[in-house]
């Protein structure tokens, strides 16, 4: 494989595993080195990457790993999660931080859920996987995903409704 047919077969997926591993380790840099580190195993093992039916799934399983075994070692820290992607210029002062303290609670929320449940919602509503891809990236069943994802929206449901009419009778 060629350094111009790698570039052209990982550099369309190469955002979804930073935002993946983002999602993980919640700091930007931890997030860059592990993309990084990622994209350095996929080039040195180049010549087996055409033996993989999707190369997209394939890294991203890779980034999930890599961001676990990341998490479970002594180098792991705690960050501050800040979400810089959700602007609306439309919106009134008073709109605007009840919308970033809202997306401040669910960020929270995905925090505190397992980690199937955070994977499968990072991996479903966030980067737009089919439950097929879920599926063999986490090695479940189609079914099995759905019921995750389910659970998870109704977990961060409940706990933004339980935030929101805190005090209210």
């Amino acid at each position: 494989m060629t350094q111009l047919e790698f570039l052209q077969t990982v550099m369309p997926f190469k955002d979804k595993v930073f935002r993946l591993a983002k999602r993980l380790l919640v700091s930007k840099e931890e997030a860059e080195d592990a993309t990084q580190e990622v994209l350095l195993k996929l080039w040195k093992n180049k010549k087996k990457m055409q033996e993989y039916r999707n190369v997209e799934a394939f890294s991203m399983t890779m980034t999930k790993n890599f961001c676990f075994d990341k998490l479970k070692s002594k180098h792991a820290q705690n960050l501050k999660l800040v979400h810089s992607n959700y602007k609306d210029n439309n919106v009134s002062l008073q709109k605007q931080l009840e919308l970033e303290d809202s997306v401040g609670w669910v960020a929270k929320i995905i925090e505190d859920l397992p980690e199937k449940q955070k994977l499968v919602i990072q991996l479903r509503d966030i980067e737009q996987y089919t439950f097929e891809e879920i599926g063999k990236m986490l090695d479940m069943n189609e079914t099995a995903v759905r019921v995750t994802l389910s659970r998870a929206r109704k977990t961060i449901r409940q706990e933004l409704t339980n935030t929101h009419n805190y005090g209210v009778k």
